[in-house]
């Protein structure tokens, strides 16, 4: 490497490290409460959506370890970073299973900790927060909402919601949030 090529990479160095302290001046940027981003999902053969602040992750074609039982939305458990998470079929808790199993998992954000598995992911859009309609639309109450999106309006999964369906399907009284 020649002198002037090393000096050429020391400026770009030195340049990035002034920008990333640079960085720590500058006030936070605030969340954008005009627009919400969320997962437009295939469940059971339906569209829904999903409110992806309510998510912790999204993975493809992730290893489920079958489980025996007498709950038909329980799909088994998977691994995430070291800790055993239950994988529950979502559109059998909304009430629509379909005979093949879902690629896609998402992981739920908050505790405890639970998966959610669906079979088709359309994609990641941002709407404005007006365009959702709030309310409670059936399916065990686990949807919490509808939002206009490119061909057709979706049920709105919430994914809380969700979780405390699973609780009542396993016998629990109330969720205790860990």
């Amino acid at each position: 490497m020649s002198p002037a090529e090393v000096s050429t990479i020391a400026e770009r160095i030195a340049g990035l490290r002034g920008e990333f302290d640079r960085s720590f001046t500058q006030p936070a940027r605030r969340h954008d409460v005009e627009h919400v981003e969320l997962l437009s999902i295939v469940a059971g053969g339906r569209r829904y959506a999903m409110r992806l602040s309510q998510t912790s992750g999204l993975f493809p074609d992730r290893p489920v370890t079958a489980l025996p039982g007498p709950l038909p939305a329980l799909l088994g458990v998977a691994g995430f970073g070291g800790t055993i998470v239950p994988v529950y079929d979502l559109a059998a808790l909304l009430g629509h299973a379909l005979p093949e199993r879902p690629r896609w998992l998402v992981l739920a954000a908050g505790a405890p900790a639970l998966a959610l598995a669906f079979h088709e992911l359309d994609g990641h859009v941002q709407v404005p927060i007006e365009s959702i309609i709030a309310g409670t639309f059936g399916a065990r109450d686990s949807l919490g909402g509808m939002v206009s999106l490119p061909g057709g309006t979706r049920p709105i999964v919430d994914v809380p919601a969700a979780r405390a369906a699973v609780y009542q399907l396993t016998g629990h009284t109330h969720l205790d949030e860990e």
